[in-house]
């Protein structure tokens, strides 16, 4: 018999499964699930013969934490196998007034090959099921503790796999289980705009971020190919559909490559996309990949580009860079095998 996947599955689906249970034990083993407890024996109010048959039919997480890294300042990378021999990486980060966030990943790889992203240059080879991304949540909830925050922004493209990062949010957030607040969730996107569209009709009601990186029609084609049939018209548009419709600020993630997008008519251009959209701007200064052909920027030149964008009444920011000594920072995650 094959074991089915119990991580993720709400009260009443556990029950559906369990037909000659009564309700209670359904709501008992959720409330388990629900608080990261990721082995049937610990169950402890739930009887060992029922423990047992729960061990017979489904399995909690077929993953297991291969390897543990952290970096000076805080940031915690796990490296994961999953039961098909594929790695993936997910990411502790902590800033500056202690706040905890898992930033998890939804893909093995990417397709989208963001010349920028060393995860872009793996290929994509599948989809996450959904009980594959809540347990990173809670593998790195057994490291650091309670977790504050999740961002949809490690290895893959979350509009690519939404309907996992859907019941993986339904199960977060359930009042009567880990109850995380949708506002403490943040999905990142390459700007897909069909995913835009859907998010902002469909919900869930959570944050949003774009990976803009510039609004260079050429540049951003060159070093994002999705931008050639999701135009950055297409990507304005949608971005002020999901502020109209969620009533909530996006922010633009811009990627700063020395020499590629820090110029002056690269600004002028980022600013005219930014203007009257209820938008945040964080800069992040691209983090070194050996393989890659860019370079980062330097503070001045980071500096300029935000007092630039600051004079314009432009929102921004510059955000700390935080675990580039693990290669736990945005767009330096890329494992899809363990080195033996």
């Amino acid at each position: 018999m094959t074991k089915k996947a119990i991580l993720g599955l709400e009260a009443a689906e556990i029950s559906a499964l369990l037909p000659d249970e009564k309700p209670f034990r359904s709501r008992q083993i959720y409330t388990w699930l629900s608080q990261g407890v990721l082995d049937f024996s610990q169950m402890t109010n739930i009887p060992i013969d029922l423990r047992e048959k729960l061990e017979a039919l489904f399995f909690i997480t077929r993953s297991t934490v291969q390897q543990e890294l952290k970096d000076p300042d805080g940031t915690i990378k796990l490296q994961i196998e999953l039961f098909d021999g594929h790695c993936i990486e997910t990411v502790l980060l902590i800033d500056a007034d202690k706040r905890k966030t898992a930033c998890v990943s939804c893909q093995v790889g990417c397709a989208m090959k963001c010349a920028f992203c060393k995860t872009g240059t793996l290929g994509f080879k599948r989809n996450l099921e959904s009980y594959e991304i809540i347990e990173q949540f809670f593998f790195l909830e057994k490291i650091c503790g309670r977790l504050d925050n999740i961002v949809f922004m490690g290895m893959g493209e979350p509009m690519k796999n939404l309907s996992a990062i859907r019941k993986t949010i339904t199960f977060l957030t359930e009042p009567k289980g880990r109850n995380l607040s949708p506002r403490r969730i943040t999905l990142s996107t390459s700007g897909l705009v069909d995913g835009i569209y859907d998010l902002a009709d469909n919900g869930p009601d959570i944050r949003l971020a774009i990976s803009l990186t510039t609004a260079n029609p050429k540049t951003r084609e060159a070093i994002m190919p999705i931008a050639k049939t999701n135009t950055l018209d297409a990507l304005k548009e949608a971005t002020r559909y999901f502020i109209e419709k969620r009533k909530k600020r996006v922010s633009l993630e811009v990627a700063l490559m020395k020499d590629i997008n820090t110029g002056s008519e690269e600004i002028a251009l980022l600013i005219d996309f930014a203007k009257n959209l209820d938008v945040h701007i964080n800069l992040i200064p691209w983090n070194p990949i050996e393989e890659l052909p860019f370079s980062e920027p330097s503070n001045n030149e980071v500096q300029r580009v935000l007092k630039t964008l600051q004079s314009a009444g432009i929102n921004a920011t510059i955000r700390k860079k935080r675990g580039r000594k693990i290669g736990g920072s945005c767009g330096q995650l890329g494992k899809l095998r363990l080195d033996k």
